[in-house]
């Protein structure tokens, strides 16, 4: 599931992201930029999920409070209103992109504004910067920073172990961090401000996954790897004098101190050949669990045993749910029930096929459970039920053969977690997304079942690999790691499904016929299938091409204007073109292989490229291309470019290298001639949406760095100025995969990160459409999603009821109480006292029989916040849901 993202990663640093330090803390005044800035409002296109969440952390004494990690996607923490995961690492910068990686969190029980994040991505060079460890006194809402001598791997092998981090529970100012790479143990007294290593531990670890990766991606030691202190052994405001410390050491992997680390041995009479991924200490039992695996995953794992280690005897005693010989998972998900400690849960972390296992047991591991069990092969009977309708693309719209289901309990199952304060709650982290149930304890009735569901809403983790804003259909279309990809006809709704028949591992590229946008061409990456697919419903159904001999990935795909002809430049072959939609295919000529393909948006038989500092032009269909005499272009290959909608021969290019040119660059030509904007000093990627109001010009989108901030900028005037529309708290580390505005709506921009999904923006400035009146029958849903001390957000769902297509809508209610709406997207407002009238914008307005239309909003409040009583169309009073 991330083989894509370190793909990904190393995209970037070939982009020259590191140009300069690390910034020396997190908590700095913001910059102050030499150009304009807009206040923008940002969201998520709405995907839920779609990444590894490696880690859920509860705080053991307050109720409600959660947290949740991911690999390279940031840190979440859970709001208990709405069910939702608020982001906390949306302010990590391009220049810290690494610190998106989060290794392991820890929650403070002493004192539970306190939260920490051990932050880094990769170990090897492919991220250049050393790990840190970020400390908030606010939930994360704001964060100090500490820079590690070393770095840390939050996309590594044995990311799923843990927790490398810990607070002491007598003693909050310690905390302890296992390292990987033969760093040790390390540890801070003084609330995480500053660390040191305890040199008294005598194991640093040694397993490696590959030791022959020449990459040092699987062949690094991955370390020190979990912490557990025993509460029992100690009282407020001292340290707690047992710890265990797990090390990735198949020989000896658990530690033991009882003088407050101060000495360490290593327990006597722990089993030996495998790695433990967890140690979850029951105090009140004097239990240790741990959680086995002859690997370190999260993909791999063969065999596994969970045993018991009893801290006052000395005793171990093998738990495990089933024989050695059965196992071709390993254990690792490991959780105990605190309302009833004997109850204790794991998962069979790797079983991919067919499914994933969980276990129970109520007696502290003498018997267990299965989430499923065969009844006769391959029938299978489930202790529970699946309702993904909020996430239905979680079916992967597969219809597998028994015992194989759909939709799976899942895969990499490393996180598992029952509420600290509900027996009835736990959470679990898959390849894909949080699932969750709020009624487990129905798993220990004769013949009861419990529900899971995905307990994911504003966790994005998807990287993004290209985006495209069609002129008509659905606003959005994605390409994505690991899951492929998604028509979006609605930002604020979960896409029914991704990009299907065939469903790539990743999409590379994506594109549409621009005068003629119903035909959209995807390449991706698929162990056994086609690399390209085509459709002619604007993404909403594909066919899979045919691969030209060779090809081993998909590379970049261009569609022709009119979407008469396509060229594709895939992984493992050259580039080539066809007529039709890829039955065929011939290899083009005087252009090489690997160049990035794109096609100009008014001539169909144009088409363009560039590899290694040379531009190339094909005006016979991509045929045969000529390389252009354009000087002074990025000499690497790390370059995006696009032709302007409507603007024959008008490209834009965007890349470059800190060792070489690197910026933005115009073209009015076809290519023949670029001339490098002054004011950019760098840029990667490179967009147009609507003009501005007066303007004639598309608005142009670029993430670059200017007048010297990197963010995101907008220019309404050909590049000759530019506005900041990005701000410190929004910046999302790497942004340099794509960027497009839409051509619907003047100022919006979406813009592709990795890991942290589909963001998008709109300006404050972006006004609301005529005054519509619609006619037909409507229907209001009206939900508070989030509420705080003198705030809250809104949600609308406006659906057409009647039998006629509304051409534009207005929506009136009245507040019952002081509420103010202070800011509203995807669609315009007015305000006078009590009543609020909230129209479309432009590319909304457009409602059909039966369809739905959202808008969100932020507002204030005081005494109450009750919702309105009534809404309101030109027809008169709409139905509530």
């Amino acid at each position: 599931m991330r083989r894509t993202r370190i793909l990904t990663a190393l995209l970037a640093l070939a982009a020259g992201l590191l140009t300069g330090g690390p910034p020396a803390a997190l908590a700095a005044e913001p910059k102050a930029a030499a150009v304009a800035a807009d206040t923008y409002t940002w969201k998520n296109a709405r995907i839920d999920g779609g990444g590894f969440v490696p880690g859920i952390v509860f705080n053991r004494s307050e109720k409600d409070l959660a947290y949740a990690r991911t690999d390279i996607g940031g840190a979440y923490r859970w709001q208990e209103g709405t069910k939702t995961w608020t982001p906390l690492l949306d302010h990590v910068g391009w220049e810290d992109w690494g610190h998106t990686g989060v290794v392991s969190i820890a929650s403070d029980s002493v004192d539970p504004d306190r939260v920490y994040a051990a932050v880094g991505t990769y170990t090897n060079d492919w991220d250049p910067g050393n790990g840190a460890v970020l400390r908030s006194t606010d939930r994360g809402a704001t964060w100090e920073k500490t820079d590690l001598p070393f770095k840390l791997g939050g996309n590594m092998p044995g990311r799923g172990m843990g927790e490398r981090l810990a607070v002491d529970p007598h003693d909050n100012d310690v905390l302890y961090l296992g390292a990987p790479s033969g760093n040790g143990l390390w540890r801070s007294t003084d609330a995480g401000v500053t660390w040191s290593e305890v040199t008294a531990f005598p194991n640093p670890g040694n397993y490696v996954q590959d030791p022959t990766d020449t990459s040092g991606y699987a062949s690094d030691n991955q370390g020190v790897v979990w912490v557990t202190f025993d509460e029992s052994t100690g009282t407020a405001g001292t340290p707690t004098q047992t710890v265990y410390v797990g090390v990735a050491d198949k020989e000896n992997a658990v530690y033991r101190s009882t003088d407050a680390g101060a000495t360490w041995e290593r327990v006597a009479g722990q089993p030996t050949g495998y790695l433990a991924h967890k140690g979850v200490l029951d105090a009140e039992n004097g239990y240790l669990y741990l959680a086995y695996s002859d690997t370190g995953g999260p993909y791999d794992g063969g065999k596994g045993r969970l045993y018991r280690y009893a801290t006052a005897t000395g005793t171990w005693s093998d738990i495990s749910p089933v024989a050695e010989a059965d196992t071709y998972f390993g254990f690792s998900g490991l959780t105990v029930d605190r309302q009833n400690p004997g109850t204790v849960m794991a998962t069979a972390y790797s079983s991919w096929w067919p499914d994933t296992q969980i276990f129970r047991s109520t007696d502290s591991g003498a018997s267990w459970t299965q989430a499923w069990e065969y009844t006769s092969y391959p029938t299978r009977e489930n202790r529970y039920t699946m309702d993904v309708s909020s996430s239905p693309w979680l079916t992967w719209g597969a219809n597998p053969t028994p015992p194989e289901q759909t939709p799976k309990l899942g895969w990499m199952t490393e996180a598992l977690e029952i509420d600290p304060f509900d027996s009835d709650r736990m959470m679990y982290g898959t390849g894909a997304t949080v699932y969750g149930t709020e009624n487990l304890t129905n798993w220990d009735d004769e013949g009861g079942a419990f529900t899971i569901e995905p307990m994911v809403r504003g966790l994005e983790e998807t990287a993004v690999n290209d985006l495209a804003a069609p002129p008509s259909g659905a606003p959005l279309l994605s390409a994505l790691g690991d899951i492929g990809g998604f028509r979006h006809t609605s930002l604020t709704e979960v896409p029914s499904m991704m990009f299907t028949s065939p469903n790539f591992t990743s999409t590379t590229s994506l594109d549409f016929a621009e005068t003629n946008p119903d035909v959209v061409v995807r390449a991706g990456n698929l162990d056994a299938g086609p690399h390209i697919a085509f459709s002619t419903d604007n993404g909403a159904n594909w066919s899979g091409g045919s691969d030209p001999s060779g090809v081993s990935g998909g590379g970049t795909v261009a569609a022709g204007a009119d979407g008469g002809r396509f060229v594709w430049s895939p992984q493992g072959a050259g580039v080539h073109h066809t007529t039709g939609f890829g039955a065929t295919w011939q290899a083009s000529s005087g252009i090489p292989a690997g160049a990035v393909v794109e096609s100009d948006r008014v001539d169909p038989n144009t088409f363009y490229g560039f590899k290694s500092g040379k531009f190339y032009v094909s005006t016979d269909g991509g045929a045969t291309f000529t390389a252009s005499a354009a000087t002074g272009l990025p000499a690497g290959d790390s370059v995006r470019f696009k032709a302007l909608p409507g603007g024959e021969g008008d490209i834009w290019l965007a890349g470059g290298a800190a060792d070489g040119p690197y910026g933005l660059w115009h073209s009015t030509d076809g290519g023949a001639s670029f001339t490098r904007l002054p004011n950019v000093e760098e840029a990667d990627t490179v967009g147009f949406g609507k003009a501005a109001p007066g303007a004639s010009y598309q608005t142009l989108y670029t993430s670059a760095k200017i007048a010297g901030v990197r963010g995101i900028f907008r220019s309404t005037d050909q590049g000759a100025t530019w506005t900041r529309v990005n701000d410190d708290a929004h910046q999302w580390g790497w942004t340099g995969a794509a960027i497009t505005g839409d051509p619907r709506v003047y100022g919006r921009v979406y813009v592709a990160t990795n890991g942290r999904g589909i963001v998008y923006g709109d300006t404050a400035g972006t006004g609301p459409g005529p005054d519509p009146t619609p006619t037909g029958a409507c229907a209001v849903t009206y939900t508070v999603t989030n509420q705080w001390s003198g705030g809250f957000q809104a949600e609308v769902r406006l659906t057409n009821t009647g039998t006629s297509a509304w051409d534009g809508w207005a929506l009136d209610w009245s507040f019952p109480g002081s509420q103010k709406v202070t800011q509203m997207w995807n669609a315009g407002h007015t305000q006078s006292g009590a009543t609020v009238t909230a129209q479309n914008v432009g590319w909304n307005g457009t409602v059909a029989p039966g369809a739905s239309v959202s808008f969100g909003f932020t507002g204030s409040w005081s005494g109450t916040n009750a919702a309105p009583a009534s809404f309101e169309t030109g027809d008169g009073v709409c139905a509530q849901e």
